[in-house]
């Protein structure tokens, strides 16, 4: 592996799985639509509650702005966000994403996630 994970190799019990996500998934801030897909991914880690990537090709960057904001996490790697603009109203870092993820997780570039408290995803 040429980008092994530091924490999976610290903690080896540590799970995360990505599978393909069997709806469609849309996802709006206010009434504007601002990614809609129906080849999303799911990546489910440890205790946390399941989180859907959404391939960049299905994510409307018209309504983005990349924000300076960066993360760091031991299984996937530093992550990048993204602000949104629509109706006059914005919210910052409302999409993160990891463009160089560890190789364990390779599966998750160039998808985006987003925070389901500041936009409003619908996973049928």
């Amino acid at each position: 592996m040429s980008n092994p994970s530091p924490g999976l190799k610290r903690d080896p019990g540590h799970t995360i799985t990505i599978t393909p996500h069997s709806g469609a998934v849309t996802v709006k801030f206010g009434e504007v639509v601002i990614a809609s897909t129906r080849n999303a991914l799911q990546l489910a880690e440890a205790t946390y509650p399941p989180v859907l990537y959404i391939p960049f090709a299905d994510i409307y960057f018209e309504h983005l702005l990349a924000s300076d904001t960066r993360t760091r996490c031991p299984f996937k790697g530093e992550a990048s966000y993204w602000s949104v603009t629509g109706q006059g109203e914005g919210e910052a870092d409302v999409m993160w994403a990891y463009p160089h993820p560890y190789d364990e997780v390779a599966a998750i570039r160039d998808h985006g996630a987003f925070y389901s408290h500041k936009v409003t995803i619908d996973a049928g």
